[in-house]
């Protein structure tokens, strides 16, 4: 296993060494996230941009699954307003968390600026071109607090990641060394 930019020797057919190039790096983690977050955002864009509220029609159900939790040690005061704006912290983790996972490690970032984009976006269209939805200062609050904590996630993952990446890395070329020089394990 080689780093990109590296070499690594290898015996030709003559018994020289010959250097070879690094293999090119594998785009597979990029396209399976991409198009995960493709279908995330056409979930999160189905759940926010439809003409009607989510919850219309099931006010009912709300009120017993919010009546179960109160009934299992959740305080009063998590009522209606507060489950949705858990819902809306909720919605943005995954969304912030794909986004960060596209971009560039030194870029990462930038997640903490796009998804709240996003969700003004979200909140402007809402208000501009659905009449029956509610764009509210609050849903971006939320869905901007969902977007730090994915954002902050990502980024922890693709640290340790990145950490294990170089260990692997140093490990490989120590043990080329020790197989080029004949120095034993």
């Amino acid at each position: 296993m080689t780093q990109r930019g590296s070499t690594s020797r290898e015996t030709n057919a003559v018994g020289t060494g010959a250097l070879r190039p690094p293999p090119a790096p594998s785009h597979a983690r990029e396209w399976i996230v991409l198009v995960m977050l493709g279908a995330y955002a056409l979930i999160v864009a189905l759940a926010t941009l439809t003409p009607t509220p989510l919850d219309q029609g099931f006010e009912s159900s709300v009120d017993r699954v919010l009546a179960v939790l109160h009934r299992h040690g959740v305080p009063d005061w998590f009522g209606y307003n507060t489950l949705e704006f858990s819902a809306n912290i909720v919605m943005f983790v995954p969304l912030a968390f794909l986004i960060s996972l596209l971009m560039p490690f030194r870029w990462w970032w930038l997640a903490f600026l796009a998804a709240p984009a996003l969700s003004v976006a979200i909140e402007l269209t809402q208000h501009a071109l659905l009449d029956a939805r509610f764009a509210t200062a609050n849903d971006v609050i939320a869905n901007s607090t969902g977007a730090v904590i994915g954002t902050l996630l990502a980024h922890a993952l693709r640290s340790v990641v990145r950490a294990r990446d170089k260990k692997v890395v140093a490990l490989a070329l120590w043990r080329e060394h020790a197989r080029m020089t004949g120095v034993a394990r």
